[in-house]
């Protein structure tokens, strides 16, 4: 009985040693926990800064940026072909025309300005001689526009539902 005892009071002890070495209920110690808790400063933190970025992203101001290429086909407008070809992709629209304008046109004689869901396209009117160009303008804007209007010609700007 006496050793009975004994054995018992060891096991004891040793379940106790097991108890202080291992606090966890799973028995992986306090570091374990310790990291645990680290990750869930982590993820709030992370949270914040999603939360933050998409709150920045959605306060966007009204734009309307332009990029004009601009070739001479013909020297005089004989050949001028009316057709107005667009092309749409993420960064916004492609617009392929040709138009007759002054011999001296330069990039900055075009104006684009933005009225409502209209976005207006402005080539110089002068009695200079004209010669035929082909016109590649690129425009992206905010918020999304409806319409393009080209020296008095509107056009309605639609993606396809393919």
């Amino acid at each position: 009985m006496i050793r009975k005892q004994k054995n018992d009071m060891s096991l004891q002890k040793q379940n106790r040693n097991k108890e202080a070495w291992s606090p966890s209920p799973k028995g992986e110690g306090s570091r374990v926990r310790c990291i645990e808790g680290l990750k869930g400063e982590v993820n709030k933190t992370v949270m914040m800064l999603i939360l933050l970025l998409v709150m920045v992203a959605c306060n966007r101001k009204p734009f309307v940026d332009h990029k004009l290429r601009f070739e001479k086909i013909s020297d005089n407008c004989e050949n001028l072909k009316p057709s107005f070809r667009m092309v749409s992709n993420v960064a916004g629209e492609r617009f392929e025309f040709e138009k007759c304008l002054p011999a001296n046109f330069a990039n900055d004689m075009m104006k684009i300005t933005r009225q409502g869901d209209t976005v207006l396209v402005q080539f110089p009117k002068s009695a200079a001689p004209k010669v035929l160009y082909k016109i590649t303008l690129d425009i992206d804007s905010y918020p999304r526009y409806s319409f393009i209007t080209v020296d008095g010609e509107t056009f309605m700007v639609t993606t396809s539902q393919n």
